[in-house]
């Protein structure tokens, strides 16, 4: 059954981010539980990436397919032009109950690119209903926004979308400085960096539509970290000038940086929030954008030209959005940002060990996720010692995956001590091994 399964497989489909002359079959995963996965043979992995950021709670929460099942057999998908369902509402109110104040209005879909896609086309037609031409974006060097167009625009600097060049519109890209342990140039690069953006600003306030920002943490680059002081005055420097501020919490979205939310961290909010990825705790495909009352207010009019016509098949599906008001209720009844907490410690530790251990380097870390530069190897997406060394640590059942150079780790939250210390030493066991 492997064989003709894999077979069928290679025949039929076309995976992502994945070489198509590819001599590596693909792990045939049969089941999961908490963070374990399981393939057909009976082998284990640890899954120390929460398959692709989504998985928050565990793989199989009982409590979360109950309530799929539940509404499943109740209501399992409606058109929601003209329509709408308690799931939705429901998900909603829970939403902005936990976000500040002013972010009120939740516009659904189905990922992170989609949702990404709508705070920037909401963006432009904010300032076109205003009488103004302001279709220009501003974003950070590195970060990544998702793959359709106009993500790809946002996030071009990502290297991912050489390909596209031509058929992308050009954003300005500001320096991002990373912060890890040790770095004692981040003063001096905030502070460039921030002058950079005074230019920026002053030369072309008027002709920019919105800036987009990863709070805290570039994932997709490779978890890079910048300070929570720095991000702060970015934000008040836009929204002093003006420009519409966007939040990609994707990923940060949901505990990963040990607050509910990356912006939990600052003073200051932002306009527009985008949110996927753990919204239903991993289990199906779900996206919130999130607007400021000022931005919806923009939209209010009766002449449909003024409208918000966009809207996808899916949207606000109602399994979806019980599955997401699970997970939230999960938060609440496992005092799951506690849980985070003893993560964010066995990562600092593990990380001190691996420093004196290793030659690795820009040990960083922010609530569950812990990433590091391994020195000897190149920081190209893709290469062949980083396939490698992926294909090793499923050998000893850890699903991580190298990006370039570097290293992270991002669990499930149900994830106990002792497992999580256990991995780190097999770790550290196969990199000595690469290393030496």
């Amino acid at each position: 059954m492997k064989k003709k399964l894999l077979k069928s497989d290679k025949n039929f489909i076309w995976h992502p981010f994945t070489k198509i002359k590819n001599e590596i079959n693909p792990i045939l995963i049969s089941e999961a539980n908490n963070e374990i996965l399981i393939d057909v043979d009976g082998k284990e992995y640890v899954d120390l990436i929460s398959s692709w950021w989504v998985n928050i709670h565990g793989h199989c929460r009982k409590e979360i397919i109950e309530k799929i099942c539940y509404q499943s057999k109740k209501l399992e998908q409606v058109l929601f032009a003209g329509f709408t369902h308690e799931p939705a509402i429901q998900l909603a109110e829970k939403l902005t109950n936990i976000l500040p104040k002013k972010l009120n209005k939740v516009f659904y879909s189905d990922n992170g690119s989609t949702a990404v896609e709508i705070a920037l086309k909401v963006a432009i037609q904010y300032w076109f209903n205003k009488g103004k031409k302001k279709i220009k974006f501003v974003a950070f060097e590195g970060g990544y926004h998702g793959d359709t167009f106009g993500a790809m625009s946002v996030g071009f600097s990502s290297g991912f979308y050489k390909p596209f060049k031509d058929f992308v519109r050009q954003s300005t890209f500001l320096t991002f400085p990373e912060y890890w342990k040790g770095n004692n140039e981040i003063d001096k690069n905030e502070k460039t960096a921030l002058v950079e953006i005074e230019k920026i600003l002053d030369k072309n306030h008027n002709e920019i539509a919105a800036v987009i920002i990863e709070p805290l943490v570039q994932g997709a680059s490779g978890m890079k970290i910048c300070r929570k002081e720095f991000l702060e005055k970015v934000v008040r420097k836009f929204k002093s000038a003006g420009i519409i501020v966007i939040f990609d919490e994707v990923l940060t979205g949901f505990g990963r940086t040990g607050k509910m939310f990356a912006m939990d961290f600052l003073d200051v909010k932002p306009d527009i929030l985008c949110l996927a990825k753990s919204l239903t705790g991993g289990c199906l495909p779900l996206a919130a954008t999130v607007f400021d009352e000022k931005i919806y207010q923009a939209f209010l009019d009766s002449d449909i030209e003024k409208a918000f016509l966009h809207g996808h098949s899916y949207t606000a599906n109602p399994v979806s959005c019980a599955a997401a008001i699970k997970s939230l209720e999960l938060f609440e009844t496992e005092n799951t940002l506690k849980k985070i907490g003893t993560i964010s410690s066995i990562h600092k530790q593990c990380l001190e060990y691996l420093s004196k251990e290793l030659n690795i380097s820009r040990t960083r870390s922010l609530g569950d996720i812990a990433a590091f530069d391994i020195n000897s190897f190149e920081n190209d997406y893709g290469s062949k010692k980083s396939e490698l060394l992926k294909k090793e640590f499923l050998n000893n059942g850890l699903l991580l995956r190298p990006i370039g150079n570097t290293i992270y780790l991002m669990p499930p939250y149900c994830i106990k001590k002792e497992q999580l210390q256990s991995c780190y030493m097999k770790i550290s066991k196969i990199l000595k091994q690469f290393q030496n």
